[in-house]
């Protein structure tokens, strides 16, 4: 089966485009190393066209009614499921997913793309009322105008249809920027929307976070920016932002433990990690990324763990066995080695299992560092690999602490048979997500955003469509209506 072209274009005002300066550049398989397509190699200018086009579609977009705004995320959703397995196979190929895993997210990004169509016809403020006499205020949510996004390559449809579906079911258009690494489905997923919306309401550039990243956050035609990335790229958009002021959404990853105490299910809780830590080769800003043991099962959990680790099937993405596939790139597998040596280096972590690479693409084999302390950066900094920590605990308002002791808010789970004891800890835990005896699991209907350097607004849920409207106040006087 064919999943994906020689040579992709461009998405702006309608239209395939080439880019204006005419440039490609290859977009590689993780797995091999290998080429598989080419791409347009966008420019500033590029980004003006789309902004221009956007802009040009944002009056008559916005003045639909809720309900026809809908309709097109509607059969949108339904062509994504009719095309899930070349989308499937389009995602496997780009980003180096198992093809399990790839087949698993395509139903959910069409779950998303109904969610949004119906939650846009339930929007709602609060009542209208009589605060001063002889006047009547009126709440209204409006739209903000073009939004100007960019994706991450980890999930790029998944989380491109979390950017695009709030965006236009409230009224905006928007312009889409992929990562540079991983283009392709979102190429494909214009393609399939093109005869669907109106033309500028939805756009695709291609290119680099600069020049094309930095000129779409900072364009002074762009209302609000949307961005899934890492904290330092977030802090880049912030101050790109401040040349008009505007309104961002913000995830940047995260540092989620996993809180495992003396009277926890060990079976539940290392199935829990297995599967939390190292899908999608552990690049999830959720992976479950440093466990903390309680002292009486610490040794029990890792003779454990280890085997269970170990176990992870690790190969080529198109079987149907495997269960990780490679990191996205060889920079990428560069940054974890260094993690991992550091760590080692330090004289009191051990590597448990894994480190190294494997095969002829980016492979990084799972791996289980033991014996780090709080203070280590393999405790504190995300690796966004398949490398997970473990750190004995005794005390429990410790390892509390301890969880809360890093830059990042975004996700954390806590395995215990206690029911006030898991309550009071997502009571303190400053984590914009925490699971009870499980980790990962997401759903539409229910937020994902952080604390503190994860970023700010949420995606999903109806809050993700507040982000992507301003509050406005309307207020008539009743003697002279």
């Amino acid at each position: 089966m064919t999943v994906v072209a020689d040579s992709y274009e461009m998405f702006i005002g309608g239209e395939n485009v080439a880019a204006l300066e005419g440039e490609t550049e290859p977009v590689l398989n993780p797995a091999t190393g290998e080429k598989v397509a080419e791409v347009p190699l966008g420019s500033p200018a590029d980004v003006d066209a789309a902004v221009a086009a956007a802009e040009g579609a944002f009056e008559a977009w916005s003045a639909l009614a809720p309900g026809e705004r809908a309709l097109p995320l509607l059969r949108l959703a339904d062509r994504l499921e009719a095309h899930a397995e070349e989308f499937a196979q389009l995602e496997s190929l780009n980003v180096g997913k198992p093809i399990a895993v790839a087949r698993e997210e395509i139903p959910f990004a069409a779950d998303c793309l109904r969610f949004f169509a119906g939650a846009a016809r339930t929007l709602e403020g609060r009542a209208a009322g009589e605060y001063l006499p002889g006047y009547t205020s009126i709440i209204r949510r409006d739209p903000l105008g073009v939004v100007g996004s960019v994706a991450p390559w980890n999930y790029p449809l998944l989380m491109g249809v979390w950017k695009l579906g709030p965006a236009l079911v409230t009224g905006n258009t928007l312009v889409l920027k992929p990562s540079e690494l991983t283009p392709l489905t979102t190429l494909r997923f214009a393609e399939l929307a093109a005869d669907l919306l109106p033309a500028g309401v939805f756009n695709v550039i291609t290119g680099h976070g600069v020049p094309v990243g930095s000129a779409l956050v900072s364009h002074p035609r762009v209302r609000m920016s949307s961005l899934t990335g890492d904290v330092s790229t977030g802090k880049e958009v912030m101050r790109a932002a401040s040349g008009n002021l505007k309104k961002l959404h913000l995830e940047l990853g995260g540092k989620a433990p996993v809180i495992v105490f003396d009277d926890a299910d060990i079976e539940l809780a290392v199935a829990k990690i297995r599967e939390g830590g190292y899908v999608n080769s552990g690049q999830d800003c959720m992976a479950a990324a440093r466990v903390y043991a309680s002292s009486r099962v610490h040794d029990n959990l890792l003779s454990e763990l280890v085997p269970a680790v170990e176990s992870i099937r690790m190969g080529d993405p198109t079987s149907e066995d495997t269960e990780m596939g490679p990191v996205i790139s060889a920079g990428q597998r560069r940054r974890i080695e260094g993690f991992v040596e550091r760590a080692l280096d330090s004289g009191h972590a051990e590597l448990a299992t894994g480190g190294g690479a494997n095969g002829p693409g980016f492979f990084y084999r799972p791996s289980v560092v033991t014996g780090a302390l709080q203070g280590d950066e393999i405790v504190q900094k995300e690796v966004f690999g398949p490398v997970v920590s473990v750190t004995r605990f005794d005390d429990e308002a410790e390892v509390l602490r301890w969880a809360n002791d890093v830059e990042y808010g975004l996700a954390a789970s806590v395995f215990t048979e206690s029911v006030g004891r898991a309550l009071d800890a997502a009571r303190v835990l400053q984590f914009g997500t925490i699971w009870i005896n499980d980790h990962m699991p997401v759903v539409a209907e229910m937020p994902h955003g952080g604390f503190k350097q994860s970023g700010n607004g949420n995606d999903m849920s109806v809050y993700s469509l507040e982000e992507y409207t301003e509050i406005k106040h309307v207020m008539v006087n009743l003697k002279h209506g």
